[in-house]
């Protein structure tokens, strides 16, 4: 048995195991979940783990999953005070897992407003499969990766948001994801599932996050389906511990005159891929797409995105932002596509990367794929190092460099995080990135700053 068919076998094997168990302790599964489950195993093994001669993933090497010995989680026991040190402080509502399992202790969804759904995955299925099994796996099939294969094999629990026409929602939704160190590291397979219907609005922040020392793989597939005029803001904000492992397929489907804003900040974790796919199947439909992946060590974050206007008069922007130092390598691979007749649309894409380091290393492929002719659409990267100049002079101004560097990165990542709406995820991202700053430092000022100093 070669190298790769052993690395399948190992988590087939754990499939296996995990179906024993749940036959013997819950009987019998509805045929379409094991039907289901059974695609995505047959899919996984015929496709195996993808490697770096596969062109989407070149500069990724997902070797240290597919040689990982993982278990699956048996409980969602977690200490509350370390819970609630990790927690994002914000006043949401709020679903938590722990390595995978939901934790109704820790989570937070008492008086839900009218119109809105926010359950378990597990709990959704018992309840209602037929309403979560239509669109469940019809936008991230298992034919769409080999993590999306294997995410369909072990499905079990994950997030289900129903929000009712109309229906704005004022607190934000957050589905927290915490990670476990334990003897031995885990895998997880979480789903979500959000369908916003005509003319509601919600804010949902995926919060990936656990205790230092775990050394977990998580691979999520999340599905999101707007109706007509449905807004929906998407904060991704990923704080996994340096040893963990994440795959994430993020896939959306946007109605007529729908708005769907993404926020893909990645702070933490060992190797990191995310996909972002969007539908722009109706006319008037916006897609925004913000990112900011910070790295340093060893880490590795992986950013693939596309756009696909698949209807005349839509509209698509695109602005990420790396930041790398030690030897931490970054990808950016974003893509525009234009079908044919979509007429009038707008697709802009920019990508700017700042390397703190001589051994930090990026790799970026923006790409424009149009097919009609009375469109608007642009794309462009750069890549550069902090300005020596701007530091002595802020350093002239008795600003130690340490700090100048922090002022300098900061400011480098504003123009996303202007972008920000919740001061607890800015707060994060900007303390990822430059560190404690003096008190006297805000975003605004430090912006204000840094355009000084370029006059200067």
């Amino acid at each position: 048995m070669s190298d790769v068919q052993s690395d399948v076998q190992t988590f087939l094997d754990r499939l296996a195991e995990r179906n024993a168990e749940r036959h013997e302790t819950q009987g019998p599964e509805p045929t379409w979940i094991a039907a289901r489950r059974q695609a995505g195993a047959a899919r996984f093994e015929a496709l195996g783990f993808p490697t770096r001669r596969d062109e989407a993933w070149k500069y990724t090497d997902v070797r240290a999953i597919a040689r990982g010995d993982f278990a699956l989680a048996a409980n969602a026991e977690f200490s509350p005070a370390s819970a609630a040190a990790l927690t994002l402080p914000i006043d949401a509502y709020r679903l938590t897992f722990v390595d995978g399992v939901f934790s109704a202790p820790l989570s937070q969804i008492e008086e839900l407003p009218a119109g809105v759904a926010l359950l378990p995955l597990s709990q959704a299925l018992e309840e209602n499969h037929e309403t979560v099994g239509g669109p469940l796996g019809r936008l991230t099939g298992v034919e769409f990766s080999p993590f999306s294969a294997l995410n369909t094999a072990f499905m079990e629990e994950g997030a289900v948001l129903r929000l009712a026409p109309g229906t704005v929602v004022e607190k934000p939704i957050v589905l927290q994801f915490l990670s476990r160190a334990g003897e031995r590291p885990v895998m997880s397979h979480p789903r979500i599932l959000i369908q916003a219907a005509g003319r509601s609005q919600a804010t949902v922040i995926e919060h990936h996050i656990g205790e230092e020392s775990a050394a977990n793989f998580t691979n999520l597939v999340a599905e999101v389906m707007l109706d007509r005029g449905a807004i929906l803001t998407h904060y991704k904000l990923q704080e996994a511990p340096l040893a963990d492992l994440h795959v994430a397929s993020i896939h959306v489907e946007q109605g007529r005159d729908s708005t769907y804003t993404s926020f893909n900040l990645n702070l933490g974790g060992g190797l990191v891929r995310t996909d972002l796919i969007s539908e722009l199947n109706g006319q008037g439909a916006t897609a925004n797409f913000y990112g900011l992946f910070y790295g340093q060590g060893r880490q590795h974050v992986d950013s693939h995105t596309l756009a696909n206007h698949n209807a005349p008069h839509t509209y698509s922007n695109e602005n990420y932002k790396g930041i790398l130092d030690d030897r931490a390598h970054g990808v950016f691979n974003g893509k525009v596509v234009v079908k044919r007749d979509s007429q009038k649309i707008e697709g802009y894409q920019s990508n700017a990367n700042l390397l703190l380091s001589d051994r930090a290393e990026i790799d970026a492929k923006p790409e424009l794929e149009i097919y009609a002719d009375d469109v608007k659409c642009s794309h462009g990267t750069t890549t550069g190092q902090l300005d020596q100049e701007a530091i002595f002079a802020l350093r002239t101004r008795g600003i130690d460099r340490q700090t100048a560097r922090g002022l300098l990165t900061l400011a480098f990542a504003g123009e996303v995080l202007e972008e920000v709406d919740l001061d607890a995820v800015a707060e994060r991202v900007e303390r990822a990135v430059a560190g404690k700053l003096p008190e006297r430092f805000n975003l605004a000022g430090l912006v204000e700053t840094a355009v000084a100093l370029g006059d200067e």
